[in-house]
């Protein structure tokens, strides 16, 4: 899939500022070449007018956020308008039969573009993002304006993806809350949105600084450290402060993820860390609670905490194993949309129905509001005897499936899923 770029003709100084504008952190050009290759893009064709320094095309193309520079193919013009047949022409032996035309300023997202519908129609608008095909660029005259196929098109709704054309401060704004808004996955459930809408404020914040994802993922990891002392304390507002310490440090899961898809900082290497992270404060919440619960009751307690500790080690080990049988090196953030898709291509098992239903509960970011639930209604002991019994049950189901459905290397599996 091929997408097309072009820079304004000759900007003013004024101009210049705006393609290094940032959006969330990252310049305006820098962000459209890598929105334009994440979301698939085997090539993208950057035009670029003579009249602006090449040097700065370079610069451009030098940012850590453009993962494949060999993918951009730069060429310089004296002019482009893209309503003028002929400058289209002038590029043909560089075009694709299809293409995506992707303003330079359109702010969107990955997902959006890799999803946009086709379409055979020249476009009623050049001002968002659109594709285009040989086709109909032979039905651009070269003056649109004289044209009156032209004013007919206007009239015409293009299916278009979502987007903001940035030509202002207020603009640029809108368009930051826009992608802050959208920086979810397509598996997040009522609670995680829920709780990433609470985190907006603080992303589109840290988009502003020097803070990586993985120093949030840290963050939350201290964070549900003080949590596990605080229910180490026992008794029952030592319980409603941890929970609520806890659903902060949730908090923190949710903001490292949305803040590394803004800003383009997304590896399998922060992918592993924040499985890791997310492990941790499961150990650090069950053993506060383990010491809180031994305080109020004895040792009976520390036995069952200790079985707990057990079943969430085996857990969290026989998962990462799965993790790596079922994706590549390269791609671990497949793995939990690879694992829901096998269930509900296996829902003739009674095992696998019962899974789906139930797998949702375990996430952290439902498992974060649930925990206040139980504190604030004093069943900080129901929670317990349950994570016993689920930690348990989680690696045995884990064993069950890596025999069923993980056996095949994850190439075989990507091909299995892809028919």
């Amino acid at each position: 899939m091929q997408f097309v770029v072009a820079l304004p003709e000759g900007p003013s100084p004024a101009g210049y500022a705006r393609l290094t504008q940032e959006i969330c952190g990252v310049p305006l050009l820098t962000r459209t070449l890598a929105t334009a290759q994440r979301a698939g893009a085997g090539q993208v064709l950057l035009i670029w007018p003579r009249s602006v320094p090449v040097e700065l095309a370079e610069a451009f193309l030098r940012a850590p956020q453009i993962k494949k520079p060999g993918q951009v193919t730069l060429v310089e013009v004296e002019s482009f308008d893209p309503n003028v047949r002929s400058h289209w022409i002038s590029l043909r032996r560089h075009l694709e039969d299809r293409f995506i035309w992707l303003p330079w300023n359109w702010v969107t997202y990955a997902r959006a573009l890799a999803h946009f519908p086709e379409s055979d129609e020249p476009p009623s608008t050049w001002a968002a993002a659109t594709w285009v095909s040989k086709t109909g660029i032979s039905k651009i005259a070269d003056d649109s304006d004289a044209n009156p196929q032209t004013a007919d098109r206007q009239t015409r709704a293009d299916p278009r993806p979502e987007g903001i054309t940035v030509i202002s401060k207020d603009t640029a704004d809108t368009a930051e809350r826009f992608l802050v808004a959208r920086s979810g996955k397509v598996l997040d459930g009522i609670h995680t949105s829920f709780n990433r809408r609470l985190c907006r404020p603080a992303v589109r914040w840290l988009t502003h600084t020097n803070a990586t994802p993985n120093q949030v993922t840290f963050g939350g990891v201290v964070v549900s450290a003080v949590s596990a002392i605080a229910f180490a304390r026992g008794g029952y507002w030592a319980y409603v402060v941890g929970a609520l310490l806890f659903y902060l440090a949730g908090l923190f899961d949710e903001m490292d993820g949305m803040l590394a898809r803004i800003k383009f900082a997304d590896s399998p290497m922060g992918t592993w860390l924040e499985g890791f992270a997310d492990g941790l404060s499961y150990l650090f919440l069950f053993v506060g609670i383990t010491i809180g619960l031994y305080r109020q009751h004895g040792t009976r307690e520390l036995w069952l905490g200790l079985a707990l500790l057990v079943g969430t080690a085996l857990a969290l080990i026989v998962t990462n194993f799965q993790r790596k049988r079922a994706t590549t090196a390269d791609r671990p953030n497949e793995y939990l949309g690879t694992f829901y898709k096998m269930l509900e291509n296996d829902k003739g098992n009674f095992i696998s129905r019962q899974v789906r239903m139930v797998h949702a509960f375990q996430k952290r970011g439902v498992m974060i509001i649930y925990i206040p639930i139980f504190a604030v209604l004093n069943l900080i002991p129901l929670l317990f005897y349950l994570a016993i019994l689920g930690s348990h049950l989680t690696w045995i189901i884990v064993l069950y499936y890596n025999q069923r459905f993980f056996k095949q290397a994850p190439t075989t599996l990507r091909k299995i899923q892809a028919s």
